[in-house]
């Protein structure tokens, strides 16, 4: 386990030492004493966090709902710095789902979390309680994740797949880190316009437009953490200039490109997932 410090806060974090049977699935583990205020920024993944600590995470939107404990959510959220996680005490593991394959592991398609965070517990039942035991009981972080990806990979074996076309389209976009026309994607399947928007859409939570967006901004925002300047990151990430660069990053977190160069959110993603690639889960 690494030591990742943000202010005063310190973060053990830890990582597979091995991918995930199952392309489109990783995690990281994580132990914080204290998580104040965290801003969840967009992410082009479906996102689990699965508890299994002394304490409890919670999860705040901007509507006043609050979901303690073990949850999903589908990719984009936490638009517009709506979406904070808070805690004591907090042990997890946090997993990131390509939305392809999203719909056979949790047995519901991310459009059907209707852009919320759900407590997993809606989606699995007393599995739940069972997985938080079994983390628990494990001691190293790495039977913990060999534990995972094999529940994981046995979901997704017996999971409903979604349609060939629609992840041919969700893996050219992340492919071009969001810099693809989205107007050609339909051609390119052989398919209609009004058909593949309507599948991209219900079958991987988001329409297509909207999926480059938050593909190009997790590209763009993950280089301002780097360091990199602001208009060198909007020239190279496919924006108009700085200023549609800033508004895009104002309308996915709430907050400037300066600001959201410093979240720990992001800041913990070389330590985390260490191979960034295109950031997005293929």
């Amino acid at each position: 386990m690494r030591t990742f410090v943000h202010d005063a806060a310190v973060w053990g974090v830890a990582s597979p030492r091995r991918p995930s049977r199952v392309a489109g699935i990783t995690m990281a583990g994580f132990r914080v004493r204290t998580l104040d205020a965290l801003r969840m920024v967009p992410h082009p993944a479906v996102t689990l966090l699965l508890e299994f600590g002394a304490g409890s995470p919670v999860v705040d939107d901007a509507a006043g709902r609050q979901q303690r404990g073990s949850v999903v959510a589908g990719p984009g959220i936490g638009s517009g710095g709506a979406v904070w996680a808070r805690g004591e005490n907090v042990e997890c593991v946090q997993v990131r789902l390509s939305p392809v394959i999203a719909r056979a592991v949790l047995g519901v398609a991310p459009a059907d979390l209707d852009g919320a965070v759900v407590a997993l517990d809606d989606l699995w039942g007393r599995e739940v309680s069972r997985i938080r035991e079994r983390l628990g009981e494990v001691s190293s972080w790495q039977d913990r994740f060999a534990l995972l990806d094999a529940l994981l990979a046995r979901r997704h074996e017996t999971g409903p797949p979604v349609d060939p076309e629609v992840a041919w389209a969700w893996r050219r976009i992340v492919g071009s880190r969001g810099l693809t026309r989205v107007d050609g994607l339909a051609a390119e399947v052989g398919w209609s316009r009004k058909r593949l928007w309507s599948r991209f859409r219900s079958q991987l939570g988001l329409p297509p437009k909207r999926a480059v967006k938050l593909v190009r901004f997790d590209h763009a925002a993950h280089r301002l953490v780097a360091g990199e300047g602001a208009a060198r990151v909007a020239a190279d990430a496919g924006y108009t200039d700085q200023s549609h660069l800033h508004r895009d990053v104002v309308a996915f977190t709430g907050a400037t490109p300066a600001t959201v160069a410093g979240e720990p959110f992001l800041a913990v993603d070389d330590i985390a997932w260490p191979t960034r690639g295109t950031r997005a889960t293929p």
